[in-house]
């Protein structure tokens, strides 16, 4: 986001939740004195703590990200010649929509929306462009000279990247759905993070069974109505499907950090073995 991992499942349906609509508060003054009313604000049910706390600091990019989906080249435009897009604590322009100084080819700064609600806030993630991808690999030490790439090979690699992180949170959503009557306004993803070589307990035991270790391993924290769940998801080789660009077979479980993950697990274990 290979060795076959088992993940055929009974499967889990996510329960579709339909939130209130927006409502005003209060009534208002003579339209004579415009001065005094109000702007109409929206407001969740109590049921849904996650909308009542701040929201919680995530990548700055993402603050920003939506004007690379509308528009990707009046947007990286003003990421060159902008002063908003400055830092103060460097007074540098973001390097992550900027060509790199041996790029040999020019690559796109538009990102796509997913489908996966971020934590707090009204939209969903957006995922990186090709350009932030690139820079993002170069950072790691990857050096393009090493490999025959193309544009169209950029394109792909996203694809492939954004359909993994798809069904990572499809894979989520049947365990969430758990505890649908809990969370009625539906989990939402508050930060994640990358563990490629800390192989998690249940990918040593498969290695040590005689397969073969994931490939990576991402950590994703979700927020279940104001209760923080960890999720582990192991990415192992699979046959890129040319259709969805599906790639990976993902391993996704709640990790055993408190007493309700691990009787989730044991239920959907008898689940698998019974069905």
């Amino acid at each position: 986001m290979g060795a076959s991992v088992t993940t055929s499942a009974t499967t889990v349906k996510a329960e579709t939740v339909t939130l209130p609509a927006q409502f005003g508060n209060g009534s208002l003054p003579p339209q004579g004195c415009p001065m005094h009313q109000e702007s109409q604000k929206s407001s969740y049910p109590s049921e849904c703590p996650m909308h009542q706390a701040e929201p919680p600091a995530g990548p700055v990019h993402q603050d920003r990200a939506y004007e690379f989906v509308e528009c990707p080249l009046r947007a990286a435009k003003a990421g060159i010649q902008g002063l908003s897009d400055v830092d103060p604590t460097n007074m540098m322009p973001p390097p992550n929509q900027q060509p790199a100084p041996d790029q040999p080819f020019s690559l796109s700064v538009k990102r796509e929306e997913s489908t996966i609600p971020r934590a707090g806030k009204d939209n969903n993630w957006v995922y990186p462009s090709e350009q932030m991808f690139w820079n993002a690999m170069l950072r790691k030490g990857w050096r393009w000279k090493d490999d025959s790439l193309s544009p169209d090979d950029m394109t792909n690699i996203i694809k492939i990247h954004n359909r993994n992180n798809e069904q990572a949170w499809e894979e989520i959503l049947k365990w969430e759905a758990l505890h649908a009557g809990e969370c009625p306004c539906g989990p939402s993803l508050k930060r994640f993070g990358g563990k490629a070589k800390e192989f998690s307990p249940r990918a040593r035991i498969r290695h040590w069974m005689g397969y073969e270790l994931p490939f990576d391993r991402h950590d994703w924290i979700v927020d279940r109505c104001g209760k923080e769940v960890r999720y582990v998801i192991d990415y192992y080789d699979g046959d890129i499907d040319k259709d969805t660009h599906q790639f990976s077979i993902l391993d996704v479980r709640p990790a055993f950090d408190s007493l309700e993950a691990v009787w989730d697990r044991v239920k959907v274990a008898w689940w698998r073995w019974t069905s």
